[in-house]
């Protein structure tokens, strides 16, 4: 296992660090659930094989998590991770944060969290009352030892990031970073300038390189096994990423990339230019069809058209067809995919008047849900 020094802390950390959100489950009767005795199997494998950060929430695998990650850090394992959480950023008082500290230290079954996360902050957020109210507990709890490094998690723009660190309050900052998504190329590297740990999730871009793709293995033609191995070394060549978070859920996953963590698998400055190249190439295809600019919102009949074509531009540019047909089954069904999906498009030609492209959106709707769709 590589291990990389986190920021200003005085810490060596994995390259690799396992994230616990996407734990093995198994039926009961007609129910799946978590199994609790796989999970913790599973988190020792990482930590025995030389993963040293461990990332939780409240919220992750049905709120069982934490509860599952502090079942696994039992028996010394605690005293050989360092251990992170995260308190959820809704607009809350001080006691109601105490409460939510005291209590994923209890699941946790610790008597201190090396890295606690203001949970998916954005700046705007940040500033208001709820928020500080949230800082003056965590820093209590820093003076306390129940904490021992203030950290955050952001899906903001890259600017706002950057207004985050430049609080000075944070030793860490986590953030998402892959080959499908490098706007916070240079925020991680100003991160690092500042002197805070980079933690990155979502290298394999949430999932979606986790499934085989001739297009993203032809970057690197004959020198590497799986998508998800390039887009893991793609990530970790970065020199100011400290670890790579991964969602692991068999033990064969935690093998391949600790595998790819182990070995000197940075790629070199040749490879990763290469790698870039082909992949603003292939963001040039995508824009040829949509560029994402929502100007066709809102769709008289609720279709959600940019995400669809984000859908099916996964699918014939970067070739993650399962990946794209797994996303558009759950259109609708899930918060974070809100609309309805090609097939509900009554061909009315209201986008098509909108469109700064002149996209022939609803022939392209039509395409998506023929392929998208298909038995």
């Amino acid at each position: 296992m590589q291990y990389r020094p986190f920021g200003k802390t005085g810490i060596s950390i994995s390259a690799l660090g396992f994230g616990a959100m996407r734990l093995p489950r198994k039926t009961i009767g007609e129910k799946m659930v978590y199994d609790h005795e796989a999970s913790v199997a599973l988190l020792r494998q990482g930590i025995d094989s030389g993963i040293n950060y461990v990332d939780t929430a409240p919220g992750y695998c049905d709120r069982e998590s934490e509860i599952i990650v502090g079942k696994a850090l039992r028996d010394g394992y605690r005293d050989k991770v360092y251990l992170s959480t995260k308190l959820p950023g809704e607009d809350e008082g001080y006691e109601a944060s105490r409460k939510r500290l005291e209590t994923s230290l209890e699941r946790l079954q610790t008597d201190h969290i090396d890295f606690y996360h203001l949970w998916g902050l954005p700046y705007d957020h940040f500033v208001q009352e709820g928020i500080q109210e949230q800082v003056r507990m965590a820093q209590r709890a820093l003076e306390e030892g129940l904490i021992r490094h203030l950290s955050f998690s952001s899906h903001d723009k890259p600017e706002n990031i950057i207004k985050l660190i430049d609080t000075g309050l944070f030793s860490s900052m986590l953030c998402q970073y892959n080959l499908l998504d490098r706007a916070n190329e240079d925020v991680i590297t100003y991160a690092a300038e500042k002197g805070l740990g980079v933690v990155i999730m979502g290298p394999i871009g949430g999932g979606r390189l986790g499934y085989p793709s001739k297009q993203v293995q032809a970057l690197l033609p004959g020198k590497v096994h799986s998508s998800p191995e390039i887009a893991l070394r793609f990530v970790l060549t970065h020199p100011s990423v400290s670890c790579a978070l991964s969602g692991m859920g068999s033990p064969a996953m935690v093998e391949e990339n600790i595998k790819v963590a182990s070995q000197d698998s940075a790629l070199t400055r040749e490879e990763r230019d290469q790698i870039t190249r082909a992949m603003e190439e292939h963001k040039a295809r995508a824009n040829l069809y949509c560029t994402g600019c929502n100007y066709c919102m809102p769709c008289p009949v609720g279709v959600n058209i940019p995400l669809n074509f984000e859908l099916m531009n996964y699918h014939r540019v970067y070739g993650l067809t399962d990946h794209a047909r797994s996303d558009y089954a759950t259109i609708g069904k899930v918060p974070w995919f809100i609309g309805k999906k090609a097939s509900a498009c009554v061909e009315c030609g209201e986008c098509e008047t909108k469109c700064p492209q002149h996209l022939e959106i609803r022939r392209q709707l039509k395409e998506t849900a023929e392929v998208m769709e298909e038995k």
